[in-house]
């Protein structure tokens, strides 16, 4: 949500992508026009913004959701699809950072945020093809024995037992790559249809009763006497609390919160279809894959057989011209037998980042909610932000306040010098990646 529109993007349409092309989608929701009032306006129609106004209007307060394009148009209906374990940060960063005991209510939430989106997913009937496994893949040997050793902690402090090693020999039997040392399987974390998910989120909202307005691109918002005015381009909402759930199409819509986070472009291409085999015989078993490059790059079978793969990032306000292009090469890079392979779809989409790559819980204004940089990891986190937002304006503010005093620096050099110098800092860390 926010004024930013990238080049490669249509206004009001869903991208060109893979996921577009296999759902239903939601039936159009209609802009606002005129004035409405509500108790809760949220403000970004991703997971974030449809897990808060589900769980507002189940607990019975008025919501109305405002969305600039199409609810999931952005990096929701976008991502690799990986319904993660833990948070962002492994437990050890996060002992350091916060101490044992916070730490350990970390981990706690974030495996409530897995068990949150599956049990929606089996409450309204979402169709969205969950598959459980993510397997994480190490490039460098050194780092094998800091994973297995990663495994063995959160089998024994964590009480996580489905979490195990892998040496280079059964990591090969599983993803057909020379690129990769040993790392990890998690079977209790798992890969879906990003966008199908949204839209049955979406879905799940509108039939408990949220109004939704998609094309209502939000100007400005005011704080009176009476509560607080969001003014979109047609019209207006009067509610006493406003949510900011726009993550990485934040735009000039909160300074402070802007501070905090930074949008980062990303990419995804769909291999054509590979055929059963052909698709096996790169990922033995139905789970993702996720590497330990710094840019990361991440990879799955889909149900037609295809390798959706993703890789590569970008800063600023443009896309590459050639997508598909553009994250080929790290493709290669993994899977060489597929360089005669033809790519069907290409896409990109904005994610939001902090510096420490935990999520932004915020009250930058009073009843004013932020939830946003889950820099990477926001299929199950920010359907969990939509829960704790909820749990916060119902007067049940701990969990909120638990994620919101995890320290988050903000982004060195202001407006204007916040993304050359994040553009600096990634290209050392992707040439790191490389020695």
């Amino acid at each position: 949500m926010s004024n930013l529109l990238f080049c490669n993007d249509r206004e009001g349409e869903y991208p060109n992508s893979w996921y577009a092309a296999t759902v239903d989608e939601l039936p159009p929701q209609p802009p606002l026009v005129g004035h409405k009032s509500c108790d809760v306006c949220v403000v970004g129609g991703g997971y974030s913004g449809l897990s808060t106004a589900l769980h507002l209007r189940q607990r019975g307060f008025d919501a109305v959701l405002l969305e600039a394009h199409r609810v999931g148009w952005g990096a929701s209906g976008r991502n690799g699809g990986q319904l993660g374990s833990g948070q962002r940060q492994d437990q050890d960063e996060l002992e350091t950072l916060v101490g044992d005991a916070p730490a350990r209510r970390l981990w706690d939430l974030a495996e409530e945020a897995k068990a949150t989106a599956l049990q929606l997913i089996e409450n309204h009937q979402i169709d969205c093809d969950f598959k459980p496994g993510i397997i994480h893949a190490d490039h460098k040997p050194r780092y094998v024995a800091h994973s297995h050793r990663y495994a063995d902690k959160l089998n024994r402090e964590y009480g996580y037992s489905q979490i195990a090693p892998l040496d280079r020999g059964a990591i090969r039997n599983l993803v057909a790559s020379d690129d990769y040392h040993g790392g990890l399987i998690d079977r209790g974390s798992g890969h879906l249809h990003p966008l199908r998910y949204a839209l049955g989120l979406a879905k799940a909202a509108l039939a408990a009763g949220v109004v939704v307005h998609e094309k209502s691109l939000v100007v400005i918002w005011n704080r009176q006497a009476s509560g607080i005015e969001i003014i979109t381009n047609e019209g207006s909402v009067k509610a006493q609390h406003l949510v900011l759930a726009c993550n990485g199409y934040l735009g000039d819509m909160d300074e402070m919160v802007a501070r905090h986070t930074m949008p980062i472009n990303n990419f995804i291409i769909a291999t054509e279809p590979l055929g059963d085999a052909g698709a096996q015989s790169l990922i033995a078993e139905d789970v993702a894959v996720a590497d330990s490059r710094f840019v990361v790059n991440y990879f799955r079978r889909s149900h037609d057989h295809r390798l959706l793969f993703g890789g590569g990032e970008n800063y600023g306000y443009q896309f590459p011209k050639d997508i598909a292009e553009f994250v080929r090469k790290p493709m290669l890079k993994v899977f060489p037998q597929l360089a005669d392979t033809r790519i069907d779809f290409a896409w990109g989409g904005t994610l939001a980042i902090t510096m420490n790559r935990m999520p932004y819980f915020a009250r930058p204004h009073p009843n004013v909610w932020s939830i946003s940089g889950y820099s990477g990891h926001g299929v199950a986190m920010a359907t969990m932000a939509g829960k704790l937002v909820c749990e916060a304006i119902s007067g049940q503010e701990e969990r909120f306040d638990l994620m919101a005093r995890v320290p988050s620096p903000k982004f060195p050099g202001g407006r204007l010098l916040r993304s050359p110098l994040l553009a600096l800092g990634m290209l050392w860390y992707a040439l790191r990646d490389r020695l």
